[in-house]
């Protein structure tokens, strides 16, 4: 294939790519300029190709074009957050990779990779604006945002009764937490009730999912941006700022890209903060809260958490249990919840039927209290007027689409095999208990070997 041929070819492919692309030869006219670039930018395909780049997008040079500046300085920049006006006067965000093609020491090209992320970038300004709004008392009373306190904390095992206790003591104090528990055992309810019990209930409680963003904006959300730190960059205080005095949460602080565990680090350690482009540095005090939906081990082992940020983190750990190991709760739990969604659905339901509470007592709950809530809710909402019990009928339905939805995402989590070794275990613990602990009796309800099942029994630490 000739090398016309193979630039044809190479053209076609790259209309078809979602994110932008922008080559540069080495005198700096354009050879490549997509579809997805075109629109992006608001382009015309034939007014930018074969052109130079200097003449097309005037006012660029190498100081402030990553393009140029890969030509001239043999730069890359990688993943640089830009915003800029396009053609018609539109706000365009874009993350950029721009790299030079070198070859034999020479650069004979230049590549520019932009992906549009304009939406989210909006999405992350809203957050920050009603962060700060929320961040306001006037404001927090006209929106009435929820505030949870530990009179809404509802349980009576004795673990997790212990867990409360912690949750209190910490509340008097300014000590890092670090709270653990599976997706749906109520981590947000607990750091908010460390927030309103301790000294800093009248400052803001801010909230921040780490898994929510890229690195790119969850940075400047944290941190805020500096005017002129990039293009189109503003003044904006980020959460630390905003929480100032206050409590900050870092949900799933496992799912916070890596290389920006290391900024955070260093905010706790010397607590000021720097804006994303700025030189300022800012003093805050802000208690830090942070939660994983894994386990601590889990997240060390696999690098998910820096091991100097989690000890940080860690002053003072918090585990909540699940709720298929705070068995006493379930109906305690589910009472709560028929008595919240009564209200809301205008309904009289006045318990559970035997066999319902049998239902309930036996689920295993892999989403935990939010599961065990959503259940009721929906059978409430799905129950007549004149209905006052909630029987297996109105249950099962539920409890069947709600085992499929959580099983699908605990194999997400956690992978095939550790689903399935889960699964067996939950089976055997069912076999033992229906056959009170008789192992050959177990054994021939599984249809397998007593030897195999006493086993499976060591190999799972199931306690007879």
């Amino acid at each position: 294939m000739e090398a016309k041929e193979y630039s044809a070819l190479l053209q076609k492919i790259l209309q078809y790519i979602d994110e932008g692309i922008h080559v540069l030869d080495k005198k700096g006219n354009t050879i490549i300029y997509n579809d997805a670039m075109a629109k992006l930018e608001k382009m015309d395909t034939k007014d930018v190709m074969r052109k130079p780049f200097s003449e097309v997008f005037v006012g660029l040079n190498s100081e402030n074009s990553t393009l140029l500046k890969a030509l001239k300085y043999r730069e890359s920049t990688i993943d640089l957050k830009q915003t800029y006006l396009n053609k018609d006067g539109k706000e365009i965000s874009t993350i950029n990779t721009t790299v030079p093609v070198i070859v034999d020491g020479e650069v004979i090209a230049v590549v520019e990779i932009a992906k549009n992320i304009t939406n989210i970038a909006e999405m992350s300004n809203t957050i920050l604006k009603l962060q700060n709004e929320i961040g306001k008392p006037e404001a927090v009373k006209n929106k009435k945002i929820k505030k949870y306190n530990f009179n809404n904390i509802v349980g009576k095992s004795d673990n997790f009764v212990e867990v409360v206790e912690r949750a209190k003591k910490s509340s008097q104090n300014d000590a890092s937490v670090f709270i653990y528990g599976e997706t749906g055992t109520g981590k947000e309810l607990i750091a908010q009730s460390i927030h309103y019990a301790g000294p800093r209930k009248d400052k803001p409680f801010i909230a921040q999912n780490c898994a929510a963003l890229p690195e790119s904006l969850l940075e400047g959300i944290l941190f805020g941006t500096s005017k002129g730190g990039f293009t189109g960059a503003v003044d904006r205080a980020g959460l630390f700022e905003q929480a100032n005095g206050g409590t900050l949460l870092l949900d799933e602080i496992n799912s916070m890209p890596y290389e920006l565990q290391a900024k955070l680090l260093r905010v706790l350690q010397e607590n000021y903060i720097r804006r994303v482009g700025g030189t300022k540095d800012i003093p805050i005090d802000v208690r830090i809260i942070a939660t994983s939906n894994e386990h601590p081990e889990k997240i060390l082992r696999e690098k998910k958490v820096r091991k100097d940020l989690f000890y940080r983190l860690n002053v003072i750990h918090i585990s909540i249990p699940p709720l298929r190991e705070r068995t006493e709760d379930i109906l305690l739990l589910a009472k709560m919840f028929v008595d919240k969604y009564n209200k809301r659905f205008n309904k009289n339901i006045k318990g559970f039927s035997h066999e319902a509470k049998e239902y309930l007592l036996k689920h295993q709950y892999p989403g935990n209290v939010r599961e065990l809530e959503n259940i009721v809710m929906s059978a409430i909402s799905m129950a007549d007027e004149n209905e006052r019990i909630l029987d297996t009928v109105h249950i099962r339905t539920q409890y069947s689409m709600s085992q499929q939805f959580n099983d699908y995402e605990k194999i997400e989590n956690t992978g095939m095999s550790e689903y399935l070794s889960d699964l067996e275990k939950r089976i055997i613990i069912n076999a033992l208990e229906k056959s009170n602990n008789n192992i050959t009796h177990a054994a021939n309800l599984l249809k397998v070997k007593r030897q195999t099942l006493q086993h499976k029994i060591k190999k799972y630490a199931i306690n007879l």
